[in-house]
């Protein structure tokens, strides 16, 4: 897991109730295909490799976390935004590995069939 000093990390239990309450915006940072296979019911894809702070979608009050798979992206993408100025400060700690490592549940494709498994 990858964070900096000006980093906050917040735990797959906590990012869910806070999500659930509709208190923060959820951004995944992975790219389109990795999304596409599976993801967090109600994250944002905006992918790392094309991210421009300036483009951000309005929060309103909710706080913006970023996602990645494993945490070294949404620290990176956190980077990028406070050095643009933001006050962006937290993402998932662990990712969705972790994520999925404590239980929670993911929308996903199913291999066979295409369909959208999407427990959210």
């Amino acid at each position: 897991m990858f964070s900096s000093p000006k980093t906050r990390d917040l735990s797959p239990q906590t990012v869910a109730a806070e999500l659930k309450a509709h208190k923060i915006l959820l951004i995944d940072v992975r790219e389109p295909a990795e999304f596409a296979v599976e993801r967090i019911h109600g994250a944002l894809n905006l992918p790392l490799s094309t991210l421009d702070p300036a483009t951000l979608p309005e929060a309103g009050d909710k706080l913006i976390v970023f996602q990645c798979a494993g945490g070294k992206r949404s620290a990176m993408a956190v980077e990028r935004c406070q050095k643009a100025g933001h006050k962006i400060d937290a993402h998932l700690a662990g990712g969705i590995a972790a994520w999925k490592a404590t239980g929670l549940p993911t929308a996903s494709v199913d291999a066979a069939t295409g369909a959208l498994r999407d427990p959210g």
